[in-house]
């Protein structure tokens, strides 16, 4: 008889697929964090989204004064003179337009900026020609008003402003930043649609107020700043450890914060057409950095320097953006540290989100092959962007 045949063994359990659908989730999850803001990076989907609009008033509260930076093109579309705004491209042109429709855009101006004295509209005239100037990548008209305020009033002057409203539809949540000087009465306040109006008087409220609304100004900016946040992920990216994150946002937050104060106040004067490509080109070579040398045991020596340096670059964009242009003062300081505070406090949200799901990624035996993967949109949008802005400021 035949000897039994042995007893065949049981195959192996399969193991349990969490690591594989770990490793899935992380991938979908990086994917949607990068995908959602790459989808923003068209200049027209960014520009149609919302817009800022800066004003300076000072003088007298008898005789106040306005100088209005407006987006050129919004402003041009909501006067209903589309084809001037899509037509002119050079700044000459831009400048041409503006004087040749100069009572079309002073009426759309003045009767949504207005300033009142005892709860009566000051009138208000164009005082000499429209200029144009750029901030970040976009072209701003700039236009002063005059405002000559009832004889007897004796209250303080309102500023109230309902620029490019939401009824338009060419933008939503338009904000006006607001710096005044008025008599001696000097503070700075953000205009929304649910606060259209500030009073040139100041009061505990008011500085209250201030405080709030340029933190959701510095939030809102790194948000939306796609520029900004490919940056910080291209950092994430490249980095290997908690520690070795933690310096290189250190360097970057100390980094910007001494340009961006030092720009804000009138101090350091770099013209955008430097900084907005250098931003750029600061992008790509982090990203294909922290790529080629991530190996390298020698990566902090190079890391921190450079992470330094470009964070330098980026305060000046931080600053530009806010687009303030007064003389320093504590009211001043107290709106720059919370713009300040608003874009720390997004920054500390990405690393806390992303960081986990690269550091689970760099576990998996797949993440040489995915972590360049992830960079290789991030250098192409910031390269495309690169000859973009330098194209702008020649």
């Amino acid at each position: 008889m035949d000897p039994a045949p042995p007893a065949l063994r049981p195959a192996p359990a399969s193991r349990p697929g969490r690591p594989r659908g770990a490793l899935l989730a992380v991938l979908t999850a990086l994917a949607a964090l990068l995908g959602a803001g790459l989808l923003q990076a068209a200049p027209a989907a960014a520009h149609d989204a919302t817009s800022t609009a800066y004003v300076e008033v000072d003088g007298s509260a008898a005789r106040p004064e306005a100088t209005l930076d407006l987006e050129y093109d919004l402003l041009m579309k909501s006067a209903w003179l589309y084809a001037e705004a899509y037509d002119a491209k050079g700044r000459a042109e831009q400048l041409r337009q503006l004087q040749r429709n100069a009572d079309a855009v002073s009426e759309y101006v003045t009767g949504r900026f207005v300033i009142t004295r005892d709860d009566t509209a000051c009138p208000a005239r164009t005082v000499g020609d429209a200029d144009i100037r750029t901030r970040g990548e976009r072209p701003y008209a700039v236009l002063t008003l005059a405002f000559t305020c009832p004889v007897g009033a004796t209250g303080p002057v309102t500023v109230s402003s309902a620029l490019f409203p939401d009824a338009e539809s060419f933008v939503h949540s338009t904000k006006t930043i607001v710096h005044y000087d008025i008599d001696g009465r000097r503070g700075s306040q953000i205009l929304t649609v649910t606060e259209p109006s500030v009073t040139a008087a100041a009061t505990e409220r008011q500085e209250s107020h201030q405080i709030w609304e340029f933190f959701l100004l510095g939030t809102e900016h790194l948000l939306f700043g796609l520029d900004h946040i490919l940056f910080l992920l291209s950092l994430l990216i490249g980095a290997r450890s908690l520690r070795e994150i933690a310096l290189t946002a250190t360097a970057f937050t100390a980094a910007h914060s001494i340009t961006f104060l030092l720009a804000a106040c009138g101090v350091v004067d770099v013209p955008a057409g430097l900084v907005e490509p250098l931003i750029a080109a600061s992008i790509a070579v982090v990203a294909i950095a922290g790529l080629v040398l991530r190996d390298r045991t020698d990566n902090a020596r190079w890391r921190l320097p450079t992470v330094f340096v470009f964070g330098l670059v980026h305060g000046l964009g931080f600053a530009g953006s806010l687009g303030i242009d007064e003389r320093w003062s504590w009211e001043l300081l107290l709106s720059l540290f919370s713009f300040n505070v608003g874009i720390e406090a997004v920054q500390l949200g990405i690393i806390v989100v992303v960081f986990p799901l690269l550091l689970l990624l760099r576990r998996s035996p797949v993440h040489r092959r995915v972590l360049p993967a992830l960079s290789a949109p991030i250098v192409i949008v910031s390269l495309y962007w690169f000859w973009d802005r330098v194209a702008i400021s020649a």
